[in-house]
């Protein structure tokens, strides 16, 4: 199950993390943001134990959208052992984000 986390969370659980992290930038009134939202929570389920999934609400967490340059939403970060690996941005298919997590756990 996906988690919101904050600037301050995101050092212990995603930079800190030895599991593949993925980390949706959002808004909650975006359009394309809630319609990726059911997939996503799909695959943390799915994915649950072997890959964390959080969210960050951009509009909460303004600094960290410039950090990682996120210019569109939803854009998801895949993180492992603490280092940016991959990314998607916009509406991605499902299978696409299983392609690119299976290949991010090899």
């Amino acid at each position: 199950m996906s988690r919101m986390i904050g600037k301050t969370q995101f050092k212990k659980e995603v930079m800190e993390s030895t599991h593949l992290s993925l980390v949706q930038f959002k808004t909650e009134w975006s359009g394309a943001c809630q319609i990726i939202a059911p997939v996503y929570e799909e695959l943390s389920k799915y994915y649950s134990g072997i890959a964390d999934f959080f969210s960050i609400d951009v509009e909460q967490e303004a600094d960290m959208e410039k950090e990682f340059g996120v210019q569109e939403l939803p854009t998801i970060l895949f993180f492992k052992n603490g280092e940016l690996i991959d990314h998607v941005i916009g509406l991605t298919p499902k299978n696409a984000l299983i392609t690119k997590i299976e290949n991010a756990l090899i």
